[in-house]
């Protein structure tokens, strides 16, 4: 059997500090992420023109404010605490050691904001998904659980991401851990130590959750 897979969780909160460092951390971000062990990074509020330059393969979504985003960008990288999140966003989903094979993507929320599943299939079958829930009750991350759940067919699933709730209980899915909202979700999957928060200094409002996951005995 292969070794536990490391999944990491984190919001970047756009790219941005607390408190405010008033330019862009992009170098900083990219140094925490290749500072850690991961095979799975699950990421959201990034700014959308960061994963392609971040370590692994990776997938994305674009969630709200995203119109008109090569002047967003302009703007986002010159004054980021000003601009905040209307310099655009997305899911983003890094992959180290394996090959993403499939993306789909469930819109979970249209108003106020644009909320999105993003979920992938890899090269060992495994899916995962990534989200950033409203927080506006449990529905959207059960509806997100039953997608990947179909897409899965029965065989292991990864949800995890912001669930903005702090203890989500989830038809046909355990915990692997988390911190305060952020959470790693497993399904035909075990965990294989306790997660733990990591160490990112000024960089965000949330702390990076980092899970080890056991594969199926049989």
């Amino acid at each position: 059997m292969p070794g536990p897979l490391r999944v990491l969780t984190w919001n970047l909160k756009h790219g941005r500090a607390v408190p405010s460092a008033g330019v862009n951390l992009f170098d900083e971000f990219a140094a925490a992420l290749a500072g850690w062990e991961w095979d799975l990074a699950l990421l959201q509020e990034v700014p959308p023109w960061w994963p392609a330059r971040l370590a692994g393969e990776h997938a994305l979504v674009l969630t709200s404010r995203n119109f008109g985003l090569g002047g967003r960008r302009i703007l986002a990288e010159r004054w980021p605490d000003a601009v905040k999140s209307n310099g655009g966003g997305c899911n983003a989903t890094l992959v180290q050691g394996r090959s993403i094979v499939e993306r789909r993507v469930l819109r979970l929320r249209w108003w106020p904001e644009r909320r999105w599943l993003l979920s992938v299939r890899l090269d060992d079958g495994l899916w995962v998904g990534n989200l950033h829930a409203s927080g506006r009750g449990v529905g959207e991350v059960q509806r997100a659980a039953g997608a990947i759940l179909g897409w899965a067919a029965g065989g292991p699933a990864i949800l995890g991401g912001d669930f903005n709730l702090r203890r989500p209980q989830i038809t046909g899915f355990g915990t692997a851990g988390g911190h305060h909202v952020d959470h790693v979700l497993l399904h035909g999957l075990a965990p294989a130590a306790r997660a733990e928060t990591l160490e990112r200094g000024h960089l965000s409002d949330h702390a990076p959750v980092l899970t080890r996951v056991a594969w199926p005995t049989s």
